[in-house]
């Protein structure tokens, strides 16, 4: 392992480790010792890394309060606030949402149905934009304070910019903003369909967060809001078992998979120890 601090590789493995567990390293360089969590974000934290993610995952995953969670992580052994659950969240929910927003890139299909739903933020109405392809994969999200030709047209730049490919058919409902947004951003070489029932299977998507938004009445603010959404909507693409259309699964192979990419996401983040 490289030292985190000089960047030599000449370093020594100590016989010893840490209280919870993790190896020691010496730099012969700079004569610093390290462990193994001392250049990743986890740095710090007196708790596992995988304790910490399972919470960040139980608290974007299911329906459960800030307090929920920190009483359940008491069958483990470790006492910490909903305030924690809450610090976790906003500095580990992000880099979540980062990594599986990077996996996806050119995964996304060809066929795009985009229509937005409000939800509470301060007690305010916001607009949420969400993209989905033909098979109900994740094309992107976004939160906006307003609905307007703008946001639309934000909504679609980032939606480029994230799957990487343009689409060759978009489906909208009838709001006047989108003709004009999907006609700047792509210009003529995209078939824009406006049709509310053509749209059914996007308008039956946005219960994914509806379910998941009501127990919490709505954000605090639009900082909170738009981190939330956005981990919440990476994480359900990333472990929904089914990413083609009539696709048939059995309960097993689908609870298979979901342990499967858990794991797969604790490595990614760097959680096992």
């Amino acid at each position: 392992m490289s030292c985190p601090y000089c960047a030599a590789a000449s370093t020594r493995k100590r016989s010893k480790k840490t209280k919870l567990g993790y190896a020691l390293f010496f730099c012969p360089q700079c004569r610093s010792t390290f462990n193994e969590r001392t250049s990743t974000p986890f740095h710090y934290l007196e708790v596992p890394t995988d304790v910490v993610l399972l919470v960040v995952l139980w608290r974007l995953r299911y329906k459960l309060s800030l307090r929920d969670v920190a009483e359940m992580v008491l069958e483990r052994g470790f006492v910490f606030t909903h305030e924690t659950v809450r610090d976790w969240e906003k500095r580990f929910a992000p880099l979540l949402a980062d990594h599986l927003r990077s996996k996806r890139r050119g995964q996304a299909g060809k066929s795009w149905y985009v229509d937005e739903t409000s939800i509470t933020v301060c007690g305010k109405w916001c607009s949420r934009y969400r993209a989905i392809d033909a098979d109900g994969n994740l094309v992107d999200s976004r939160l906006s304070e307003k609905r307007e030709m703008d946001a639309a047209k934000q909504f679609f730049q980032q939606a480029l910019a994230v799957v990487g490919h343009a689409p060759e058919s978009v489906t909208t409902d009838g709001h006047r903003s989108y003709p004009r947004a999907v006609r700047e951003t792509r210009g003529n070489e995209v078939t824009h369909r406006t049709n509310t029932y053509l749209n059914n299977r996007i308008e039956q998507d946005h219960r994914g967060m509806k379910q998941r938004y009501y127990p919490m009445r709505g954000f605090g603010n639009v900082a909170s809001a738009v981190r939330f959404c956005r981990a919440f909507d990476e994480l359900r693409q990333y472990v929904r078992p089914r990413h083609m259309e009539k696709e048939m699964l059995p309960l097993m192979q689908q609870r298979q998979l979901f342990c499967e990419r858990l794991l797969a996401l604790q490595e990614l983040m760097g959680a096992v120890s």
